[in-house]
């Protein structure tokens, strides 16, 4: 059965998306696994580095995008297919070819409004958090992993993307400002783990647009490893670079070597893929 993995961060732009795009292509392009993309977060960037937005824009069309999910979730409908909305081999990368993906879409906004209502008037079993890992359960079977990529915030959306996972990583650039939420998101973490019983394993953090030339991420990248509270961070580092932003551009590329590229990146984003890889395998049960 798959290793389900989120991602979170509180932190928009620390390379949540492109860390959980990165795993997913390595995965499948170096290591030989079957991966299924799950897109919760609104914004649509995981969904578009994957497919183009012609795509999306069908895709959105039909109603095959989680929107649908959730949508029947709200209204008490049953319009949406997991085998219609799996999007099967995705990636701009050639040698990528056993990526899947479960598309976003923007009219998720509108529809964690009306989740987050029916959860304050009780009106949606266990608090509703349990549709995503519903929705999935009849394919885990089919993956190695499954990497949910949750939009930076603790809503109703992000809470079924939790409760979906084993186990979760949380990104980060080393300042002050990115690390303030890593306390809070443990926190809830725990919190849902509680109310679905069973534990959501802490994989570790991982350390993004890393600048070794830069003081304070040198002294907070210590001091997070440092932190009791803090389970692991993970030993590779993902460096500041703009072949890694540009790699959120769908634009073909033949290798994953040119995606992100070849003056340490490669190595950086392989050898994170290893890191993830093996935390999952030891500790998740």
């Amino acid at each position: 059965m798959a290793k389900v993995i989120a991602t979170i961060s509180l932190k928009g732009g620390v390379g949540k998306t492109t860390v959980t795009a990165g795993l997913a292509e390595y995965m499948s392009a170096e290591f030989g696994q079957r991966v299924l993309l799950i897109d919760l977060d609104s914004q649509i960037n995981l969904t578009t580095m994957m497919i183009s937005e012609e795509r999306w824009l069908e895709l959105n069309t039909n109603g095959r995008t989680l929107a649908t999910l959730f949508s029947d979730a709200v209204k008490g409908t049953r319009y949406f297919r997991l085998d219609e909305a799996v999007e099967r081999g995705v990636s701009p990368v050639k040698k990528v070819n056993s990526v899947d993906l479960l598309a976003s879409s923007l009219d998720l906004i509108e529809v964690q409004e009306d989740l987050s209502a029916l959860r304050v008037e009780g009106r949606v079993p266990n608090g509703g958090t349990g549709f995503l890992r519903e929705a999935i359960e009849p394919v885990l079977d089919f993956y190695d992993y499954v990497l949910i990529d949750c939009p930076p915030n603790i809503g109703p959306i992000t809470l079924n993307g939790l409760a979906a996972a084993d186990a979760y990583i949380i990104p980060t650039i080393p300042d002050v400002l990115s690390t303030y939420g890593i306390p809070q998101i443990q926190t809830r973490v725990r919190k849902i783990g509680h109310e679905i019983g069973r534990t959501i394993v802490e994989l570790g953090v991982v350390i993004t647009k890393y600048k070794a030339n830069s003081a304070v991420h040198r002294s907070t990248a210590m001091r997070l490893r440092r932190d009791p509270t803090i389970q692991h961070v993970l030993p590779s580092y993902i460096n500041e670079a703009n072949s890694v932003a540009a790699a959120a551009e769908f634009t073909s590329y033949g290798t994953l070597r040119v995606k992100y590229g070849n003056q340490g990146q490669f190595d950086q984003f392989r050898g994170l893929t290893m890191d993830v890889m093996t935390e999952a395998q030891e500790k998740i049960r």
